[in-house]
């Protein structure tokens, strides 16, 4: 291949990662994309639990579908979504692990409403598939309902957030809890952490979240589809 031929792959193909890159930069679309990693959702749905409205939700959604990190399907007269593959969650968290390291505003902003939460040292995915196994520990999934059904950890309870403080006759106070929601930066964990211990339970938070348990080929259980 001659020289200006290489030169011509390398744009090329450095044009079609830009495009990745630009369906990226951008805060909502990555907020869309954190929740349709929890499972597939409606285009209505997603414009609720996001705060947008139904034509930039569907705007950002194009994007993203253009970009390949969605895909969707029509039932009736609703748009579902959900994201292509792992490999997109796996591309999220490594912008995450890139950001964590190289912004200060991120780790100002994770030790401003996260660490005050919990600076504990959290509970590795494979210690926790083995400790979940022998018993030893309460799997608690404080995502909503809906998020829970279509994945999540084998074994796991799910009490959402809103509900826990009601539902406290439901756990073990003698038993250790480590709970998880969306990802390494979703408050939900942080803040059941918090009113656990609050109430004199023993809990950890996991490393992350259900994506990166999935995508990591952890097993996984599922109710049913969203």
């Amino acid at each position: 291949m001659s020289e200006m031929a290489n030169h011509n792959f390398g744009r090329q193909i450095f044009e079609q990662f830009a495009r990745i890159g630009a369906a990226l930069g951008n805060a909502n679309r990555l907020q869309l994309l954190e929740l349709l990693a929890q499972g597939e959702r409606n285009v209505e749905t997603l414009s609720q639990i996001a705060g947008l409205s139904l034509a930039n939700t569907s705007q950002h959604l194009r994007n993203l579908r253009q970009a390949g990190l969605v895909t969707n399907r029509k039932s009736g007269l609703k748009v579902f979504y959900r994201i292509s593959n792992d490999d997109v969650v796996r591309l999220i968290s490594a912008l995450r692990r890139v950001a964590e390291c190289q912004s200060a505003e991120v780790e100002t902003l994770i030790n401003k409403y996260l660490t005050v939460k919990d600076d504990l040292e959290p509970v590795r995915r494979l210690d926790l598939l083995s400790r979940a196994r022998d018993g030893l520990v309460t799997v608690l999934d404080v995502r909503p309902p809906e998020e829970f059904a279509a994945g999540h950890i084998p074994g796991a309870i799910n009490i959402p957030l809103i509900d826990l403080e009601r539902r406290l006759k439901d756990l073990t106070e003698d038993e250790e809890i480590v709970a998880y929601c969306r990802g390494p930066h979703c408050v939900l964990a942080f803040d059941a952490i918090e009113k656990l211990r609050q109430y004199g339970f023993k809990a950890q938070r996991l490393e992350d979240g259900y994506p990166e348990w999935r995508a990591s080929g952890l097993p996984i259980e599922q109710e049913n589809h969203v």
